[in-house]
């Protein structure tokens, strides 16, 4: 069990030095019998806070019951969605360790790293020396003429999560920045990571192996998660909007038309968070599918646990061989009504309604 001295318990050592004899002094600093502080006031377990679900899913590989892993954000809401409130700032305060992903999925961080004034905090950031892709500014979504605010998209694209090769470089991040924080957790800490990165690597083998058949081919999602995934198994990824809150104009709707028609897709792919049925209209023109290729940014409580992303990784898969082929792995979601998104994770949605 990892040990940690906390500022509590150094102030409490401070007011024992002034009403106490010398055998409280002892009490403090050397564990004598004759006083001294309480389990609960000496040690308490390394406090690890991670921001949105795969983040989570990869922290608690790695840490195992060593040490408490809190996710800051509810797990109904994404980060693309997410308002801070006063008791995440007390989270932070508390917190020993943040875990983020990076690439500016977590903007809203700055200000609450800056409210919660822990100068103690050690901040891992997941996605370093992963190589990163750009968001190309080559949709014009005509944002200046709505009446929408235009979403700052950032520089790069932060879904690195969703290619499992980026995601074992993230694994070992978390791993080497947990075993700077408590180095006497290295063993643990190795031996799961270790065991997490060998799952990782088997479903990134079958997820290579069963897409091979389609290389080069375009699939279709609702918002832009998917470059790092198309780009690991050399398909090519196109969207109806940059981020979910956008609005998709007509010059959109006419690129993911051609996409689909040209790759023969059979399915477009939306995802549990999106509001309504982005794609309805679109596919009853087309006369194909909808199914979900889920970006893990929303779910219920089960979602926190390691496995969670090896399960959605592994449906997304088949949801995506059945948009390429044409053959039916599962229950699409019906083109009409609108509303009936809601079969897939009626959690995620009500958020948008």
């Amino acid at each position: 069990m990892a040990v940690f001295k906390t500022a509590p318990y150094l102030r409490h050592c401070s007011l024992l030095l002034i009403s106490l004899t010398a055998i409280g002094l002892g009490g403090c600093g050397t564990g004598s019998p004759t006083i001294s502080a309480s389990p609960t006031e000496e040690t308490q377990r390394l406090r690890v806070i991670t921001t949105f679900i795969p983040v989570t899913n990869f922290t608690k590989a790695v840490v195992g019951d060593r040490a408490e892993v809190t996710q800051l954000l509810p797990t109904n809401v994404g980060p693309h969605d997410y308002q801070a409130k006063p008791e995440d700032v007390q989270k932070l305060a508390r917190g020993n360790v943040l875990v983020k992903n990076g690439l500016g999925m977590e903007e809203f961080l700055e200000n609450l790293l800056k409210n919660a004034e822990n100068a103690n905090l050690k901040v891992i950031d997941s996605s370093k020396d992963i190589q990163p892709i750009a968001n190309q500014e080559k949709h014009d979504h005509d944002h200046e003429k709505t009446s929408e605010a235009k979403h700052d998209h950032g520089a790069f694209n932060p879904h690195i999560y969703l290619d499992p090769k980026r995601a074992i470089k993230q694994v070992e991040n978390i791993r080497d920045g947990l075993i700077a924080a408590d180095p006497e957790g290295k063993t643990t800490y190795n031996t799961n990571a270790t065991a997490y990165i060998e799952k990782l690597k088997q479903l990134d083998g079958e997820i290579a192996q069963k897409l091979r058949p389609f290389a080069g081919k375009t699939f279709v999602t609702y918002h832009d998660f998917a470059p790092y995934f198309a780009q690991s198994y050399n398909l090519k990824a196109e969207f109806l909007v940059d981020v979910p809150e956008d609005n998709a104009s007509p010059e959109d709707v006419k690129r993911v038309i051609s996409a689909a028609k040209q790759s023969n897709l059979k399915t477009l792919l939306t995802e549990p968070q999106a509001v309504g049925s982005p794609f309805a209209a679109l596919a009853k023109d087309l006369k194909v599918q909808v199914s979900t290729f889920d970006p893990l940014e929303t779910s219920d409580g089960e979602a926190l646990q390691p496995d969670y992303y090896l399960t959605t990784m592994r449906q997304n898969l088949q949801n995506l061989e059945s948009a390429f082929s044409g053959q039916t792995q599962q229950s699409f979601l019906p083109i009409s009504p609108p509303r009936t998104l809601l079969m897939v994770q009626s959690q995620s949605l009500r958020l948008g309604f």
